[in-house]
């Protein structure tokens, strides 16, 4: 039998049936522009972070203390799989985000973005491993970012794959604000890399810079969302300000983003943080909320279940609890409406699944995975 068909073989095996109440509970919204159910698939989830899709429609769900499991289309849980490594499970830091290589039917590769720990500290890294049944066999750091710093803030660690199957990265700065201007190090950057962690040739810095050739952006905060733009294939990335001052940017090759120089946010003492919201030579938001909606997890509808949101931008809110749904005009953002607002918690990742609806993941010690289905579907 193939090494793909055993894997799916096996992952079959491996599931463990939840207890009916806590299977296809559903509530039904009706908004602006759709109706929809949302159905709540388990919410047996430990702080989920992140989640990518298998072929034959089941998910890989991360858990933010260390595990990952498989997540069938009826809400069926595994047990965690095998063969990750040790991660800094502090605060924000833990096991992150997880992508599939675009060729994963052929090679079975799983990424995922995880707090490295280092002596008393933690760094953003990068990993992979073949998926075997109900375990990651031959896993590799294949990247750590240069942002090693104590204490659990500010990991970043989004990851997407672009068209030309580069991986892009996030970084967040630990914490330390002043060094998402430093160019030696990668603390607040966004990362390109090729698909084995080596550098791409292409990339902005490679030369006798003086910064690290992997490096692609800087001058970021936290970011948690990064999505790719179905039609132009640029990358989109947004982040947490402070007091307000949460951004969407598009990402332009070496550009300075500006934290901590500017900023629509304030300190959390109140007082305002750098040379105000603007400067030549920095890059200005395409779109920024104050106050602050603490935005985590973005994703692009491109589906046929929802034709009104077609084209839209969806972000979730951690601070808010609430999905939104924002229209754009070209990188414009237009309008904004919040879906599911104190519904079902802190909303942390959105994906559009292969089967065209939307799936959101909670923040929660009892975390949900979620599924947004047209009414009667």
């Amino acid at each position: 039998m193939p090494r793909i068909a055993e894997t799916l073989f096996a992952l079959g095996a491996g599931l463990v049936a939840l207890a009916p109440w806590q299977t296809g509970w559903a509530e039904t919204f009706s908004l602006q522009k759709a109706s929809f159910e949302a159905v709540v698939l388990t919410d047996n989830l430990d702080h989920p972070w992140g989640m990518a899709f298998l072929p034959d429609g089941r998910m890989l769900v991360s858990e933010r203390e260390g595990r990952l499991r498989m997540v069938s289309a009826q809400g069926e849980l595994s047990d965690p799989l095998s063969g990750l490594p040790e991660v800094f499970d502090q605060g924000q830091g833990g096991l992150l985000d997880v992508a599939l290589h675009p060729d994963f039917a052929a090679n079975g590769l799983v990424y995922f973005t995880y707090s490295q720990p280092d002596g008393d500290g933690a760094r953003t890294a990068l990993a992979r491993g073949r998926l075997d049944g109900m375990s990651l066999r031959d896993v590799e750091t294949i990247f750590a970012a240069g942002n090693l710093a104590s204490g659990g803030r500010h990991f970043g660690s989004r990851i997407v794959f672009a068209p030309d199957c580069t991986i892009y990265m996030t970084a967040g700065e630990r914490g330390d604000a002043r060094q998402a201007q430093n160019l030696k190090t990668q603390n607040g950057t966004v990362i390109r890399l090729n698909d084995d962690g080596s550098v791409p040739p292409n990339n902005p810095f490679v030369g006798p810079t003086g910064t690290p050739p992997t490096t692609y952006t800087f001058g970021h905060r936290n970011p948690q969302g990064m999505a790719v733009h179905p039609i132009t294939g640029e990358v989109w990335v947004h982040e947490h300000g402070p007091q307000g001052g949460d951004e969407i940017n598009l990402l332009k090759p070496g550009a300075n983003y500006g934290w901590p120089i500017v900023t629509f946010g304030k300190s959390y003492a109140g007082f305002p943080i750098g040379e105000g919201t603007s400067k030549p030579g920095m890059e200005p938001p395409l779109h920024h909320w104050t106050p602050s909606i603490a935005p985590s997890g973005m994703a692009f509808y491109t589906g046929d279940a929802f034709p009104a949101w077609k084209g839209n931008l969806f972000v979730g809110s951690l601070k808010f609890a609430y999905l939104a749904r924002l229209e754009l005009d070209g990188a414009r953002v237009i309008s904004e409406e919040r879906l599911l607002e104190d519904e079902f918690g802190r909303v942390r990742d959105v994906r559009q699944g292969p089967d065209g609806l939307l799936y959101i993941l909670t923040d929660e010690s009892d975390g949900s995975l979620v599924r947004l289905q047209p009414t009667g579907g």
